[in-house]
């Protein structure tokens, strides 16, 4: 009777072990479904985005200001990231992007609602447009800005690395043509000499 008891404990235990792990494992399918699908939610979004883009008037010209903002503010997180791993001191400019960064998707999402009224409507804007026009240019502007410093920043700290080795190699070079050469050297050296010029006799 208690080998039967045990039998059926260690298939209990078996079993729910089973549904732990089965119910992880669809907890973790469940969360990556959901990420996939945001990604590919987005990029069908820029995709459409870039296709609109390519198109006249003024809802292209609308895609057209979204897909440049895209790029100055990615451009503009790669350059922070980059001078982050490389340790330069960066003060607010991490905040100051991520600002830019948010005000950049208000505007994309204006952008994106005056293209979709301009492609349905006749009825033309031009004031509206002249100003996600400007808003446009002033963001990327600022990102323009922020990438310049960065790479002054870098520029800046890579002369500096640049002149400090050639210092530490002049230094070097120097030191090595003033050690003091083996006297048998120079004797040898000598004897060379007279043996290739050898002295007239007066």
């Amino acid at each position: 009777m208690s080998a039967i008891s045990t039998f059926i404990t260690i298939v209990l235990v078996a079993f729910l072990l089973f549904l732990i792990i089965g119910g992880v494992g669809l907890y973790f399918a469940v969360k990556l479904g959901k990420a996939a699908t945001k990604k590919a939610r987005a990029a069908t979004t820029r995709l459409a985005t870039h296709v609109n883009a390519m198109s006249g008037g003024e809802a292209g010209d609308a895609e057209r200001l979204r897909v440049e903002l895209r790029r100055e503010v990615t451009l503009t997180r790669q350059a922070l990231d980059q001078a982050a791993r490389q340790g330069w001191s960066l003060g607010d400019l991490p905040v100051l992007v991520r600002e830019v960064a948010e005000h950049a998707e208000v505007l994309d999402g204006q952008l994106a609602m005056y293209a979709q009224q301009r492609r349905s409507s006749g009825f033309v804007d031009h004031v509206t447009l002249d100003r996600l026009r400007a808003h446009q240019v002033k963001l990327a502007t600022t990102c323009a800005k922020i990438r310049a410093d960065l790479l002054d920043d870098q520029v800046g700290h890579s002369a500096s690395g640049i002149d400090d080795l050639r210092g530490r190699t002049d230094l070097e070079l120097e030191a090595r043509r003033n050690v003091v050469r083996d006297p048998l050297d120079e004797i040898d050296d000598l004897y060379r000499r007279t043996l290739d010029h050898p002295a007239r006799p007066p």
